[in-house]
């Protein structure tokens, strides 16, 4: 039985777009924005007779539930068809069925304690899931908020869809896994369950368990923080910021060297490649043990093997040269989704500060939404540092991009 009360479903596989519908998309959500704001402002004073119904019995209401998780499904329709995730028309009903779809477990018994403080207890949800899909979609049921890692990935997915007519898989899991938290943060919102939204990328349908690409990242980590170094991580990785600004320096003119080297070869040198990899390397043991992805204190050598949370290369294969001369330009939508998901890994790591201050671990959740963003930044410099000539892949992963600890349930 899965750990989510709430969980999305793709039922519709197929990258297959319209570009007609896609080019008029905003336009024809139009009228579903209307209804998803009316719906969502009686869905609230619904909430609020169903809080107070839970915090009386302890057991939701049964027809409450069924039409508050007739909501939460039918924002997920409208997210997942705006967001390009899907490609047919969403229907106005909220109905099981939709190409990208929420299923909800029926009601059971819930702590009064957690559905008292119920609201309070969701603001650090809502703050992710707004990181997450952007517009303030979780926090005011609208469309009026900043881009978030969802939106960015939308934006970009559009030109790729105008060119070639079907959305790419990364792009589009990855606003599937967006989506997905948003409607577990609902769904504890509107009290459909009291298990709190799970934010780890691997447990989500979207998460990919094939992919095989030549950056990859293994995390090896039992979740145990010390609190003395939690406290004080950032002032303890003050020496690492002036080593990593010094190496930063020499990496520009390795950086300059490698291109012109592989854009006339097709390789990257050996010894650059060495330096530069190494760098990538020292780069991410840095931001795990920033972000609390990992515990102990990170050397100053970015030699692999040593950080719990690590980076894994394939040997050198050959380049194109086209690539490598537009690799800049190119990289460029890679580094719009890897800033949208910055804001959401920073956001995990204030959380797992708190949690490791407090209860000397962080939630797995939080660490895999952490190493997730952790790798994809890995891929993306390893691309634009000339490391290897594929695309990051924007998807979130399990099983190939990261070796994981013993799994043992536990939310955040």
């Amino acid at each position: 039985m899965s750990s989510r009360a709430v969980r999305l479903v793709l039922r519709d596989p197929d990258l297959d777009r319209s570009r007609l519908t896609v080019g008029f998309r905003l336009i024809l959500v139009i009228p579903h924005l209307f209804w998803l704001a009316g719906w969502f402002y009686l869905a609230t004073l619904v909430a609020i007779a169903n809080w107070i119904a839970a915090l009386i019995t302890a057991q939701p209401s049964p027809m409450l539930h069924r039409f508050l998780a007739g909501y939460v499904r039918y924002a997920a329709h409208v997210a997942s068809y705006v967001l390009l995730a899907a490609n047919s028309y969403p229907p106005f009903t909220g109905r099981a069925g939709y190409a990208v779809d929420v299923e909800v477990d029926e009601p059971g018994r819930q702590n009064r304690w957690v559905t008292g403080f119920r609201l309070v207890l969701a603001i650090p949800a809502i703050l992710l899931a707004d990181a997450l899909v952007g517009f303030g979609s979780t926090a005011a049921g609208g469309w009026t908020g900043s881009a978030g890692v969802a939106a960015t990935a939308a934006f970009l997915g559009w030109f790729y869809v105008i060119v070639h007519g079907r959305m790419t898989e990364g792009l589009r899991d990855l606003v599937i896994y967006a989506i997905g938290y948003s409607a577990q943060v609902y769904g504890y919102l509107f009290l459909l369950t009291d298990r709190y939204p799970n934010s780890d990328p691997a447990v989500y349908e979207a998460a990919n368990v094939y992919r095989s690409d030549p950056v990859r990242l293994t995390v090896v980590d039992d979740l145990r923080r010390s609190r003395l170094t939690v406290f004080f991580r950032f002032l303890l990785a003050i020496p690492h910021f002036v080593w990593l600004l010094l190496w930063g320096v020499a990496v520009v003119f390795a950086w300059i060297a490698n291109w012109f080297a592989t854009l006339f070869t097709g390789r990257s040198p050996a010894p650059l490649r060495r330096f530069l990899t190494a760098f990538l390397r020292y780069q991410t043991h840095l931001y795990a043990f920033l972000q609390l992805a990992a515990n102990p204190f990170p050397g100053f050598t970015g030699r692999a093997g040593s950080y719990p949370v690590d980076v894994e290369l394939d040997p050198q294969e050959r380049q194109n040269r086209w690539v490598t001369a537009f690799r800049l330009l190119l990289a460029f939508p890679a580094f719009a989704i890897l800033s949208a998901l910055l804001t959401a890994g920073w956001l995990a790591a204030v959380y797992a500060w708190f949690s490791g201050l407090f209860r000397a671990r962080v939630p797995r959740g939080l660490r895999n939404l952490i190493a997730f963003q952790l790798r994809y930044q890995a891929q993306v410099y390893a691309y634009a540092y000339l490391l290897t000539d594929r695309y990051p892949y924007s998807g979130p992963s399990a099983g190939w991009q990261m070796t994981l600890a013993p799994p043992a349930p536990e939310p955040s």
